[in-house]
């Protein structure tokens, strides 16, 4: 991949924190962090305010459409249509965009006509520079060169601050653009209402990726204004309002320099409880929220600290560990209400809030594994959400979206992050947690919603009859991405063998450990690929290893070179297909000096961050390179991952080689960097690779710490020469979750050469 040097100015600002120290040594982690890297090349995510697992994210629009600007927001982009308070990081997918506010000085615009698609900029949008843009965790500032107009936001968890600093003039305003959204989404209902010559509310329903997304809002302004609603309000044949719809122009005078404030709650249950989420800002001290959203950030980087004298990588580090934080995303108001996955309204406990925004597909590989060390209170709540979302909407969701089941990708990954936690202690309902995995494991979390009871109570499909019953894999002639399915299925499936285990139900045990085994099906010796069989059992052809057609072959967002090694829950079994370890490593050889040259009608964009045909922009990957120390040889473990901790993350805009879906990427990083990651969910063990830093101290619940002490540690001293956990020599590259948890020293000793260190059974 391609990268640039970017120079560019963040003003950060340092603050005297009162009450609770904001870390266990009083250190402004936020300082470190760099929200604009991933907001270029393919990493989508966004420079906004937000605060951990926030439900608002308030933040600049650069573009409506566009796969790059899935954000809303791209680096190389020069103007901006305004503030909306819902974004999302770093998905392939784009949706939200909600509540539109922009500043104006002169003549308002009116859209009367829809937005055209591919138009990326509205007509009331600005021209702004990097130069004059500032992002840090909780805060966002751009001076608005159209408009003369400094704007600045900051957030809590539920509501957004806005303060803008107006010129001298008889014609200041604001545009509230509620028909506004990203990515195409079509407005069943939209409703603006002006309460007072200062507050404002309204509520929209959207049909995008989100099928049936409901937000409301409720905003107070510091000043106040003269207001209309307007707005081209005729539907079109299938009922859906233009995106021209439901403006509020709000127009007032200012004097030079006068700021004006706005506050605004959201909520996806109704007016009333995005009135009581603004009671999270009572006043109109904007300096006040902006520190304390510092603050909620330092407390949670503070986690991990870590000892480098190289400046970038505490960027990249702080960085990973902030994009990590920002999904899931709260849902429930501050009355515990919220709208469940068949849209009805409940009420939770307030230590029991539930949260959306589930990128499982990406998130179970390494994000959900962090949790479970740095966070595994917050990581309990996430997986009761999906336990919750299972018994309200009739099945667990795939890729879960403001209440809503998107179907979108593969496999019932909801399943790996229930078992794990499980498994690593959480306080879960283990027998509601089986139930709910054998339902997923039977239906198809990815069939069409006809209607809100579509999931509960009728229409559910068996999923991959062929895969279960008639022929023990899925036929390439009669279902798409039918390698990558059958494989993720298997290691599903063998997740749910080993939760059955743990509650001691022999027959379900048995029955998902043979399903576990169904990814043989898919082996095919002679090429040494997994590769697509047909309903007679003949292998698809012509057959291409580097063929990619995205989302309409025999594997998903990936070609064979990367699928074939999917299978972590039986790494000894795979090799055993390949004809034992020294073949499987021949072969897994040359997936990194294979040509990285792919062919096909739409090779996928989502094959990035190429080294051979490794692909670490994309999450099938991402467990690959730790396979080597599963077969007695981790040098190269330590050298591969050396290597893509150096290219393919930076401090730049480009940072990310692929979409950081959710936190999945940065998470990678932060487990990698550490010196450690996770081969297997499901597995509580982890693979010792290659730490980047000088030492590492991960603090624990219950006051204890993990630290990781790297000795002769230096640029090309990228292998292992000596390992010891607490004074005892480690002679293979593992230690368990339950070692880690207890807290201790892993002490680690590097060389400039590989050595035999680890190769031990």
């Amino acid at each position: 991949m391609k990268r640039y040097s970017y120079l560019y100015t963040l003003s950060l600002m340092a603050f005297l924190w009162f009450g609770c120290s904001q870390s266990q040594t009083g250190n402004d982690y936020a300082q470190y962090v760099n929200p604009f890297i991933g907001t270029g090349g393919h990493g989508h995510t966004f420079p906004g305010a937000v605060v951990p697992h926030g439900m608002i994210q308030p933040g600049p629009d650069t573009r409506i459409y566009g796969w790059d600007a899935c954000s809303g927001y791209y680096y190389t982009d020069s103007t901006i249509n305004g503030f909306s308070h819902t974004h999302l990081s770093g998905t392939g997918c784009g949706d939200y965009g909600d509540i539109l506010l922009m500043p104006t000085i002169g003549t308002q615009y009116i859209i009367t006509q829809d937005i055209p698609s591919g138009q990326q900029t509205l007509p009331y949008a600005s021209r702004f520079s990097h130069v004059r843009e500032t992002a840090t965790p909780g805060y966002y500032s751009v001076f608005l060169d159209t408009y003369g107009i400094q704007a600045e936001l900051t957030a809590t968890r539920r509501a957004a601050l806005h303060r803008y600093t107006f010129p001298e003039s008889r014609e200041a305003g604001f545009i509230l653009d509620l028909g506004y959204s990203l990515q195409g989404q079509r407005n069943r209902e939209l409703s603006l209402k002006i309460v007072n010559d200062s507050t404002i509310c309204g509520h929209k329903n959207t049909n995008g990726w989100a099928w049936h997304q409901d937000i409301y809002f409720y905003a107070i302004f510091s000043k106040p204004f003269k207001g209309i609603i307007t707005g081209d309000t005729t539907r079109d044949a299938y009922g859906y309002y233009p995106t021209s719809a439901q403006k509020a122009l709000l127009q007032f005078t200012t004097g030079k320099n006068e700021q004006v404030l706005v506050k605004i709650g959201i909520s996806a249950v109704d007016i009333e409880g995005a009135q009581n989420n603004l009671t999270e800002i009572p006043d109109w001290n904007f300096d006040r929220v902006k520190t304390e959203a510092r603050h909620a950030w330092n407390t949670y980087l503070s986690k991990i600290d870590i000892d480098t004298d190289n400046e970038d990588q505490k960027n990249i580090f702080y960085t990973a560990m902030y994009h990590t934080g920002i999904s899931p995303a709260l849902f429930t108001d501050k009355d515990g209400r919220y709208r469940g996955m068949d849209r009805r309204i409940y009420t939770t406990k307030a230590n029991e809030p539930i949260y959306t925004i589930f990128s499982l597909w990406d998130t179970f590989r390494a994000l959900h594994p962090l949790f479970t060390i740095i966070d595994p209170e917050s990581n309990t709540l996430f997986v009761n959400s999906l336990i919750r979302q299972y018994q309200e909407g009739g099945i667990l969701p795939m890729w879960e979206l403001a209440g809503n089941y998107t179907g979108t990708m593969i496999g019932y990954h909801a399943v790996p992050v229930i078992v794990d936690a499980y498994l690593k202690g959480s306080p879960i309902d283990a027998k509601l947690a089986l139930e709910a995995c054998l339902r997923s494991a039977e239906y198809d979390t990815a069939a069409p919603i006809a209607t809100t009871s579509y999931l509960k109570h009728h229409a559910l499909m068996p999923i991959s009859k062929y895969y279960k019953n008639t022929w023990g894999y899925i036929p390439c002639d009669i279902e798409n991405e039918s390698v990558a399915k059958g494989l993720e299925y298997a290691y599903n499936d063998w997740c749910i063998s080993i939760l059955a285990e743990t509650l001691g139900d022999t027959a379900i045990q048995r029955t998902y450990q043979k399903r576990g085994q169904a990814y043989r099906n898919y082996y095919d010796a002679s090429t040494g690929f997994m590769r697509g069989k047909d309903s007679k059992g003949e292998w698809r052809t012509p057959f291409n290893p580097r063929s990619s057609n995205h989302r309409a072959d025999d594997y998903c967002e990936g070609t064979a070179w990367q699928w074939t090694w999917f299978v972590p829950h039986d790494v000894k079994g795979l090799a055993e297909l390949m004809g034992g370890k020294e073949a499987f490593c021949k072969k897994l050889d040359s997936l990194f000096l294979a040509d990285s040259s792919l062919e096909g009608d739409l090779v996928s964009a989502d094959i990035s961050g190429l080294i051979g045909q490794y692909a670490h922009g994309n999450e099938p990957s991402h467990h690959i390179l730790h396979l080597y120390n599963a077969v007695g040889q981790p040098w190269k473990t330590q050298q591969l991952v050396d290597k893509v901790l150096h290219t393919q993350y930076s401090n730049a805009p480009d940072g990310l080689s692929g979409n950081e879906d959710c936190g999945q990427m940065s998470a990678w990083y932060v487990l990698n960097s550490m010196g450690f990651y996770q081969l297997c969910p499901g597995q509580t063990v982890y693979s010792i690779g290659r730490p980047l830093f000088k030492e590492t101290t991960l603090h624990l619940p219950r006051g204890k710490t993990f630290r990781i002490v790297t000795l002769n540690n230096t640029e090309n001293n990228k292998y292992i020469q000596a390992v010891t956990l607490n004074g005892k020599t480690l002679d293979t590259p593992y230690f368990t979750h339950s070692q880690l948890m207890k807290g201790g020293v892993l002490e680690i000793t590097m060389t400039g050469q590989p050595t035999n260190w680890g190769i031990k059974k």
